[in-house]
């Protein structure tokens, strides 16, 4: 039970990666509070906070679920109070949730723009600044983001140089709290598959089924975040990892049990 007594803040954790994270961290023993804004199902998208939170349950942890749009501040507030009153603090952030439109510039609306940086920019920002209190509390506190590694080649930017933006703004986030919070022995890193991955962006928004069919689970993250987590707070920051790697370097290599169908070819990230 690695991570007995801990407890983790995920945003986003209704579904998708935030959701594999949380339990698998709860699998190995934490308290997960779930914090998202999905309280009605979505048919498009599945999951809400409250079956997210059953699921956690079942796998063996605890968890609490609580309605929170990142794009409110009050809300990440009385989310993160919420948390801490249960659990008594907060040792593990995950800034998972986040907005996607892979859309020039000219067909991106001021809404879509600012959704993106609501949520990916200012929403992990805040979320991360309100945490930091408890963090400085926490047992091998740690960040992770989940963003890209920064790459400055144009090629990242022109196709969706709004989406790109806010995403390596997530990293950068990650970057300076890394520095900033270094006299704390808070960690700050990022993590980011290798593959597309099999999620309801993936799903609706990027190439449907075909896709899906081309991508990995979200457990390969989950997998990636959990041996992450378990490195010392005060030396594992400032990294930009990549789901493979991290797995590689525990001497996993043999990753086709986290392909969606077995034997696919894989589709590589929009960011590798």
């Amino acid at each position: 039970m690695l991570f007995q007594n801990k407890t983790a803040f995920i945003t986003g954790a209704s579904r998708g990666i935030g959701k594999a994270i949380a339990i698998k961290l709860a699998q190995q023993g934490a308290n997960i509070i779930i914090a998202a804004k999905s309280v009605e199902e979505n048919p498009k998208l599945g999951g809400t906070i409250y079956t997210a939170a059953k699921e956690i349950e079942e796998a063996g942890g605890k968890a609490l679920p609580v309605a929170c749009d990142i794009r409110s501040e009050e809300q990440i507030i009385h989310a993160i109070a919420q948390g801490v009153e249960k659990f008594g603090g907060i040792d593990i952030l995950i800034n998972n949730a986040s907005a996607i439109s892979l859309t020039n510039t000219e067909q991106t609306e001021s809404k879509r723009f600012d959704l993106m940086h609501d949520i990916n920019v200012r929403g992990t920002f805040l979320v991360s600044k309100h945490c930091i209190p408890y963090l400085k509390k926490g047992s091998n506190p740690h960040i992770l983001n989940l963003s890209p590694p920064i790459n400055m080649d144009p090629k990242w930017f022109g196709n969706h140089v709004a989406y790109t933006i806010s995403k390596y703004n997530m990293s950068m986030i990650a970057m300076g709290l890394a520095e900033e919070l270094k006299a704390y022995h808070i960690a700050a890193n990022t993590l980011w598959p290798r593959t597309t991955i099999a999620t309801a962006a993936v799903q609706n928004l990027l190439g449907g089924e075909m896709l899906m069919r081309m991508s990995r689970k979200p457990e390969i993250l989950a997998d990636a975040a959990s041996h992450i987590l378990q490195k010392p707070s005060s030396s594992c920051t400032g990294n930009f990892f990549i789901d493979e790697d991290v797995l590689a370097k525990e001497g996993i290599t043999d990753l086709s049990h986290y392909s969606v169908v077995p034997g696919a070819q894989l589709y590589g990230d929009l960011f590798l």
